[in-house]
């Protein structure tokens, strides 16, 4: 196991007037591949924006935040060691970009239209690889807006990959998919999983949690909840606790599948 990209001790974040996460005790290392799970309002958010480090943790002397054992960092040279896909993205993209533009474009850190911008060959070579990785190589040339839900997404992961960062970070990755689109999602995050060990899976719904996945991370009302291994922390009454609702839990071939009863 390498070490710890992300380290919190005693950490409070506001979001406004409301304290969004409490006395967080957290330490997340490299090459692993992490779930972080709960219900809307948890507090999944503002773990994320922590992490990668658009947030502060309120000052305090017994409070700390480390990203890659630094209290103090620079934001461009984040974006490079920490890749992150949030759904949101996909309408910050012209539809009528090209969508190998919509992966070059992490180059210059920008949205909206890039067919205006110049790109090194190592840049164009990082992003062909990084398409390849992810499934939609053969789609490089189609406009953006012309792609299914699915294949966006995959671009955005894509686009995320060019930096080859040390982490991936997904936000809700299958949110809004169909069922076919949320499956190809899926599969490709298994090939990342299987392949690089270091995801960060931030997400609502247990059946997205990937069976390469073994460490689960439960958040309610800005704490954790629980954490541990997968089987352990996801069972019928852990999440009847978090969701406040009687559940029925069954495994599949390392997939957790949740319905209510009755």
């Amino acid at each position: 196991m390498n070490g710890a990209f992300f380290e919190t001790r005693n950490a409070n974040v506001w979001r406004g007037d409301v304290l969004a996460l409490r006395n967080l005790d957290l330490t997340l290392r490299q090459g692993e591949n992490v779930a972080i799970l709960g219900a809307n309002g948890a507090g999944k958010s503002s773990l994320l924006k922590l992490m990668t480090g658009e947030v502060r943790v309120e000052a305090n002397p017994r409070a700390s935040c480390r990203l890659f054992g630094e209290e103090l960092w620079n934001l461009e040279e984040l974006r490079h060691r920490i890749g992150l896909v949030m759904p949101e993205e996909v309408a910050r993209f012209d539809p009528q970009e090209l969508a190998e533009d919509v992966v070059r474009s992490a180059f210059r850190g920008a949205y909206g239209r890039t067919g205006d911008m110049r790109f090194k060959a190592e840049e164009k070579e990082k992003a062909i690889r990084a398409m390849e990785d992810t499934g939609v190589g053969m789609l490089a040339c189609r406009l953006f807006g012309q792609l299914s839900s699915g294949e966006k997404r995959r671009f955005l992961i894509a686009r995320a990959l060019v930096h080859d960062p040390e982490v991936l970070v997904l936000d809700e990755p299958s949110t809004a998919l169909d069922f076919g689109a949320r499956l190809g999602v899926l599969k490709r995050l298994r090939g990342l999983a299987g392949n690089t060990g270091n995801i960060v899976l931030v997400t609502h719904d247990p059946g997205e949690i990937l069976p390469e996945i073994e460490r689960v991370i439960l958040l309610k009302n800005g704490r954790i909840f629980a954490d541990g291994k997968k089987r352990d922390v996801v069972k019928p009454e852990t999440l009847g606790d978090l969701y406040g609702m009687k559940l029925r839990l069954s495994w599949e071939d390392g997939w957790a599948s949740v319905t209510v009863p009755g």
